[in-house]
């Protein structure tokens, strides 16, 4: 190599590496700004909920005094927080967390033992029975809620808690969910059960239910976040206060002649802690079943 090929050299690689950090620079700023584009509307949930003068709240509202406050008091969660008088928050908090515990934990029996049959099962026409559990996914909800309504009306369900449980622990989605995942486990694992004695109901329950924790948590993530930010049916087919949930119990202090910001702050964060509860909870498989699908897709 001559002498004047290595200064040029040297100058290509420090061009290379001045490229490469000016790179780095640039992602690390974008995700900083996307951090900060996310973030910032929860932090200002947060702070407003802590501020004790809802038209103060309006007021900051657009400026960067949403994000401060001086005297941050806790009033607007211990009045929302009762379980009973005027708000009575704290009931519609608990009838919430009912209705999602009874939808997920019966949903996963249901759906994971239907994905079960599908995918191993000797049913007749599974191939047809799928192509039928996809094709219901495809339409959308609010299609058919109007004939849903009057169902649960012409059996005596409505403003019960099971009216909102009932209808939503079956569904497609998660039906597909769940075969895709059995589907992909070793025949061999299935004969070799078979061989043993194994009836197909103690198969799934011992064998492929445990192993199942990635499309477990899955389920249980998206089915508890569905459940929980339901709104337009409890609206439907609740008439008083006895079974509503928190969703709509937010809605009222929207009202006409006033907002109440301050209360509506306090409650928004109040139902944000659950459903984050059961995130963090199962975000270790969540992420992996995540992770494996976008891997194998």
């Amino acid at each position: 190599m001559s002498d004047l090929a290595l200064p040029t050299l040297q100058t290509e690689a420090k061009r290379e590496r001045s490229a490469i950090g000016s790179l780095r620079i640039v992602q690390t700023a974008s995700i900083l700004v996307v951090a900060l584009v996310i973030v910032s509307p929860l932090f200002m949930l947060v702070i407003a909920s802590l501020k004790d003068d809802r038209f103060q709240i309006l007021a900051d509202m657009g400026s960067f005094r949403a994000f401060w406050v001086s005297n941050p008091t806790l009033s607007n969660f211990a009045e929302v927080s009762n379980l009973s008088g005027e708000l009575a928050f704290g009931r519609y908090l608990l009838n919430s967390l009912f209705i999602l515990a009874c939808t997920v934990g019966a949903g996963l029996i249901v759906n994971s033992m239907a994905g079960f049959v599908l995918a191993w099962g000797s049913l007749r026409g599974r191939a047809v029975v799928l192509s039928l559990v996809i094709a219901l996914y495809v339409i959308p909800q609010e299609s058919i809620i109007m004939p849903l309504v009057i169902m649960v009306s012409r059996a005596g369900m409505t403003d019960t808690f099971a009216v909102q449980i009932v209808p939503w622990i079956a569904s497609p989605l998660y039906i597909f969910l769940f075969y895709q995942f059995f589907a992909q486990l070793p025949k061999e694992l299935f004969e070799a059960a078979q061989i043993d004695g194994a009836s197909v109901f103690r198969i799934y329950r011992s064998i492929f239910l445990p192993l199942s924790l990635p499309a477990l948590a899955t389920v249980s993530i998206l089915m508890g976040i569905e459940s929980w930010n339901q709104y337009l049916w409890p609206i439907l087919v609740t008439q008083t206060d006895y079974a509503r949930p928190i969703a709509v119990a937010i809605a009222t202090f929207f009202g006409q002649d006033s907002i109440y910001w301050d209360r509506a702050m306090a409650a928004s964060v109040l139902m944000m802690i659950p459903i984050l509860a059961l995130y963090l909870a199962f975000q270790r498989w969540f992420v992996s079943s995540f992770i494996g699908s976008a891997v194998k897709g």
